[in-house]
């Protein structure tokens, strides 16, 4: 990823932060017939990511656990008018651009066809989102029917993304002047982009 020192993001905090709050990662990896990605929700699992995908997916096959694996979460993002910067009238020195944060995973796949570790992973991942969706009434493996919970594990394959390298971006404009980020930020929020509003703001404020 082309990442320029000023929009480099090495806050541990933030990036956490944004691998939580948007986990479908693209998933991209190179196999004899070429590149396949594969949009998967992944979840921390201390140093590590898991996640499953079907059985019928092709990639548990033709990925090894040699080969690199890189997985893409894509956080806000926004278009950037000049017409934001209030440089812009004094200068005219201004181009249009688009801000964004995302967070790039390297690693490799471990994959794990065993019941125990299918349920592991399943259970972690339906708890976590469950209950930011439903709190404490939410779903849980045991209100399926057995036997259709189990066709379901059946269906699929664990994996752990095993990290060698993280790399983050947060490109919120820090190469301009104070009240032209603070144009981008009211910019968005005109807009409605929360997202980038919020992006903006914390960087702001830091």
């Amino acid at each position: 990823m082309y990442n320029p020192t000023h929009f480099s993001e090495t806050d541990g905090i933030e990036i956490a932060r944004l691998c939580q709050e948007y986990p479908l990662a693209l998933i991209v990896a190179a196999d004899a017939d070429g590149l396949t990605a594969n949009h998967v929700p992944l979840l921390r699992d201390g140093a590590d990511f898991i996640g499953h995908v079907a059985l019928a997916n092709p990639v548990h096959g033709k990925i090894t656990s040699q080969d690199p694996v890189l997985a893409v979460f894509t956080a806000g993002d926004g278009y950037v008018s000049p017409n934001w910067y209030p440089s812009k009238a004094e200068t005219h020195k201004a181009v249009p651009t688009w801000n964004y944060q995302a967070v790039h995973v390297h690693g490799h796949f471990v994959f794990s066809h065993g019941d125990a570790i299918k349920r592991r992973v399943v259970s972690r991942l339906t708890h976590h989102f469950e209950s930011l969706t439903n709190g404490s009434s939410g779903w849980k493996m045991g209100d399926a029917p057995s036997d259709y919970l189990q066709t379901m594990l059946d269906g699929i394959v664990a994996f752990r993304l095993v990290v060698t390298r993280i790399e983050a971006k947060s490109k919120l404009s820090q190469n301009r002047n104070r009240a032209d980020r603070d144009g981008v930020e009211n910019g968005f929020e005109g807009q409605g982009n929360t997202l980038m509003t919020a992006a903006m703001g914390r960087q702001n404020r830091d």
